[in-house]
């Protein structure tokens, strides 16, 4: 297992290493924001407004509304990496590395809207009659020949690996250790419970999962930032001097200080880059599975509330966290017991005790931790299963469920090393056939989008009138035909 996890670690700094990943995300993410106009920046408030105002297209085909298929894709990618992910990324890139997981978020919400748009628009009906779509489909169907069909069944073969990974193992793991380490729950009650809780959501299948995400993912949200809030107002003088720190060191590194042992700027980009993407997951495709079944009037408009996600999950969450750990200093301390600098996996809880009284901050970072976690696991589910489909049919559907839900249960129980490492591996490999496709379909994503925005700039158009200004535009006619097309 030793040698195992050795490899897997060799191959994931592999892949997310400065030659791999890391320039391909970047480099999708500035190609799309240019041919796309700078989408996230112009059309930002829009977009925020039909997802969280609004919330639903009328008379649209889907199976769960806009708002849930948005909080559907945030119960999984607002998950660890927004607590322990951030830590890691500044206990080891220092401050710096919080200015490349803006860099990332900001250009991935370009990629985050090409994966969204594609995953409506050529989105199909399974046999059941549930919308199904996602860059398992898109890339076969968008790329002509064997070239497509090899992308689809890679990325639909790495994203079911990667559900039973960092969409599951890893998260009960999480959800268990810190139960155990606040509040004595023996781990093997917490992974009965949790995997009896996954297995009724997921039995409803979409909708239920949607009703519940819809229900705590705002609320969850809202109880973590507002308790980061707090700390940072009640630090406010140190607010202004730890956003300089992040900035100036994003550019020159960041010295050996405290426990921290220096990083250069290579390693502030390299672990900025690879847990924002942890955090967000814009470019890996898995958010186009969410919002395939949103009943929406255009790929566009859900292309949009989508990308909302990311701004969300790293500019709002991410950046509270980052700034807590950066203004209580928490970050270069150093564990009393070891002499070292304190770990990642605590140095968040750490960041929240030393700014609120009392263990409040410590019982905010252990309940978010948890809501995060299980969300994700929620989130994470739904995609496996919808690979899963693709793969085998919708009769392999119900036994994933249950597989999965009993994996909850080792996930929570089991030390998990290898898993971590498989994870990252998995999320990297799945990214690289899904930012493949969006480059080749960007001349779809950019010329389809100019047409609609030409004519619903602010996403208010009724369906009636989306109709006539899309009659004869070839894109409209493909998108009605594929999304009733029924997948065996």
């Amino acid at each position: 297992m030793n040698n195992l996890e050795t490899f897997l670690g060799t191959v994931g700094g592999i892949v997310w290493g400065p030659f791999m990943l890391i320039p391909l995300l970047l480099g999708t993410g500035i190609y799309l924001t240019g041919r796309l106009g700078g989408i996230q920046f112009l059309r930002l408030g829009a977009a925020l407004r039909l997802g969280l105002i609004k919330r639903k297209d009328e008379d649209a085909e889907g199976d769960i509304s806009q708002f849930q298929a948005l909080t559907t894709a945030m119960a999984a990618t607002v998950g660890t990496g927004n607590i322990v992910g951030v830590a890691t990324a500044i206990g080891i890139g220092g401050p710096g590395a919080l200015f490349w997981m803006w860099v990332t978020a900001l250009l991935g919400m370009a990629s985050k809207y090409s994966e969204a748009f594609l995953g409506v628009r050529f989105r199909t009906t399974d046999t059941a009659g549930e919308k199904s779509g996602g860059p398992q489909y898109y890339l076969e169907r968008g790329i002509p020949g064997g070239f497509g069909k090899a992308l689809a069944l890679a990325f639909a073969i790495f994203a079911v690996c990667a559900s039973f990974g960092i969409g599951n193992m890893t998260q009960g793991n999480s959800i268990a250790s810190n139960l155990e380490r606040s509040f004595a729950v023996p781990t093997w009650a917490t992974g009965a419970v949790l995997a009896a809780m996954t297995l009724l959501v997921l039995v409803g299948g979409i909708k239920s999962i949607g009703r519940v995400t819809a229900g705590f993912v705002p609320a969850m949200i809202l109880f973590y930032v507002l308790g980061a809030l707090y700390i940072l107002g009640a630090n406010i003088a140190a607010v202004p001097a730890a956003i300089a720190e992040v900035f100036s060191e994003a550019f020159t590194g960041t010295s050996a200080v405290g426990g921290f042992l220096g990083s250069t700027i290579m390693v502030a980009v390299q672990f900025g880059v690879a847990r924002g993407i942890f955090s967000n997951e814009s470019g890996m495709g898995s958010a186009a599975i969410a919002a395939a079944s949103a009943q929406t009037t255009h790929p566009v408009r859900q292309g949009l509330v989508s990308m909302t996600q990311t701004f969300i999950d790293t500019i709002i969450v991410v950046t509270c966290t980052g700034l807590v750990i950066v203004t209580t200093g928490v970050w270069k301390q150093t564990d009393p017991a070891t002499g070292e600098q304190i770990s990642a996996a605590i140095m968040t809880g750490e960041a929240f005790t030393h700014g609120l009284p009392g263990q409040w901050g410590h019982w905010i970072v252990t309940i978010g931790l948890v809501l995060f976690a299980y969300s994700t696991i929620l989130g994470w589910a739904y995609y496996g299963e919808r690979n899963v489909e693709r793969l085998v049919g919708r009769g392999g559907v119900m036994p994933f469920r249950v597989l999965f839900s009993v994996v909850v249960f080792f996930g929570c129980t089991v030390q998990l090393g290898v898993v971590w490492n498989f994870s990252d591996v998995m999320n990297g490999l799945m990214a690289i056939p899904n930012l493949i496709g969006l480059l080749i379909l960007s001349g779809l994503i950019a010329r389809e989008t100019r047409h609609y925005l030409r004519h619903d700039p602010k996403l208010t158009a009724s369906r009636a009138e989306i109709e006539a200004f899309m009659q004869g535009q070839p894109g409209w006619e493909d998108w009605k035909r594929s999304e009733r097309s029924v997948h065996r």
